[in-house]
């Protein structure tokens, strides 16, 4: 497993990685700030107080909150919206393994553009649900955080990557199969999430180490 993982940190500068990462990130970004530009679009241009009139220093003070608030908000949300917008390229991920370490694996299931908007938007709901839920569990056991999350990524990687490869009854089949050792690479990758900026790359990571994963198994 953590040849798995050392394979697919050794491939993280080539081009198909990068780009998905950058992708990923700048649409992130690019929703972000559109965001806060229709959050001040909406505000009043005036505001004007019974008994008072109008207050012109209240519309700079709404303003500044409003850019304040979305600043604040953008920290929370940038990691699962940015994984959000990078799975939806993570094919582009295994491709780039599979062609360097796999060229005779042969073609792979094709996976409509749907599929995939569902499948990423199911995973990253799940993440946010059971993360909430979880939240007392991880002030009185830290470690439960990437006990917790190590299931979640090794299931929901493990399953992506086979899927392109086996179907999802088969892929399903192994998973459970190979349950302990996916969950333990899951946990690898969840470690990285409590740290900044690398958080954002986990998704690049996990897609590549899950791809050389599967090919060990899949060859025994």
């Amino acid at each position: 497993m953590l040849d798995d993982i050392f394979k697919a940190i050794g491939q993280m500068s080539d081009p198909k990685f990068l780009g998905v990462f950058f992708r990923g990130v700048g649409l992130t970004v690019l929703l972000l700030v559109l965001m806060t530009m229709g959050v001040l679009w909406l505000l009043p241009n005036s505001v004007s107080l019974p008994w008072w009139g109008e207050v012109e220093w209240l519309t700079s003070v709404l303003d500044g909150f409003a850019i304040v608030s979305m600043f604040v908000l953008s920290i929370f949300l940038m990691v699962p919206v940015a994984s959000l917008f990078i799975g939806l390229f993570l094919d582009r991920i295994m491709d780039a393994v599979e062609t360097r370490h796999y060229p005779n694996a042969g073609p792979v299931r094709q996976v409509g553009i749907g599929e995939t908007i569902m499948d990423s938007l199911g995973f990253l709901g799940l993440m946010i649900v059971v993360n909430v839920l979880a939240l007392i569990l991880y002030f009185f056991i830290p470690i439960a955080f990437w006990i917790v999350n190590g299931i979640l990524l090794g299931r929901e990687y493990f399953q992506m990557v086979a899927v392109r490869r086996v179907g999802r009854r088969e892929a399903k089949e192994l998973r459970k199969q190979n349950r302990m050792q996916i969950w333990i690479a899951g946990t690898i990758m969840a470690v990285p999430l409590t740290v900044p900026v690398v958080n954002l790359v986990i998704p690049i990571l996990g897609a590549a180490a899950f791809t050389h994963l599967f090919h060990r198994i899949a060859g025994k």
